[in-house]
């Protein structure tokens, strides 16, 4: 994928691109901004734009990001500053959460929805990992259930700055801490979602209980879902091309 950057409202956000055909606007989950083989299949059939979300990766977090409210604004905006239309939306953990927080305020925005191991949703018991309470490798290995996948994405990530890990913990909390990770009013507005909406989730999360899906599922009026056996949060990586082809599916689908 190709580093590029755009401007949104005097800010310069980076960000990555690949492929062509419909647009598609992907947010990334709790590690920043990666390139993950899901992501890589998209591009073989989509204009695929993966943003660095501020507070995340190199940017820096800005004092107006005070919560998930400011974040789905300046989605929206960044979504503006694309200016396809229609859009495709499409959001892992984190940016699953900031994804549905955009299309319950724009509704006709977007053309479809894609969720990914989306957080947000208030799970009925305590999920089991508690993210911030780990030191960055033990994290990392919580989000796959594939012990051996894991260990090749934290030699991946060897050499890579504390300061990018910290930031990305940093921007996270601030996101999501509203209890930990989960909102008790987004729920009652997922309603307002009008966009097909498809929901991926991995059986053996973690860190978004696989209860938190029925919430989702209940709630948003268009919505269907997959479910992945021996599969963790870090569903992009372990159920790649899969969930690509899924969204794919989807996506075609939802134009016709």
């Amino acid at each position: 994928m190709q580093a590029t950057s755009i401007n949104v409202r005097a800010v310069t956000v980076p960000a990555l691109e690949a492929g062509s055909g419909r647009a598609l606007l992907y947010l990334h989950g709790i590690d920043g901004p990666r390139v993950n083989p899901m992501l890589e299949a998209l591009a073989q059939s989509h204009r695929v734009t993966a943003p660095e979300f501020p507070g995340f990766g190199t940017s820096r977090l800005p004092e107006w990001l005070d919560g998930i409210e400011d974040a789905a604004l300046f989605g929206l905006d960044l979504a503006e500053a694309l200016g396809a239309e229609p859009l495709h939306l499409a959001g892992h953990s984190i940016g699953g959460w900031i994804a549905a927080e955009m299309a319950l305020r724009n509704p006709r925005r977007f053309a479809s929805l894609s969720l990914i191991s989306p957080l947000g949703a208030q799970p009925v018991a305590p999920a089991a990992t508690d993210i911030f309470a780990l030191p960055p490798e033990a994290a990392l290995r919580a989000q796959f259930f594939d012990p051996a996948l894991a260990e090749l994405e934290i030699a991946a990530r060897a050499g890579e700055e504390i300061d990018i890990t910290l930031q990305n913990r940093a921007g996270l909390a601030r996101l999501g801490w509203t209890p930990r990770l989960a909102s008790l009013r987004l729920p009652r507005w997922l309603r307002r979602i009008s966009a097909p909406t498809l929901i991926l989730w991995g059986a053996d999360d973690t860190i978004a209980p696989a209860e938190c899906a029925d919430v989702f599922m209940r709630e948003i009026p268009r919505a269907e879902i997959i479910r992945y056996a021996r599969c963790g949060h870090a569903l992009p990586n372990e159920k790649g091309a899969e969930a690509a082809a899924a969204i794919a599916a989807f996506i075609a689908g939802a134009r016709a």
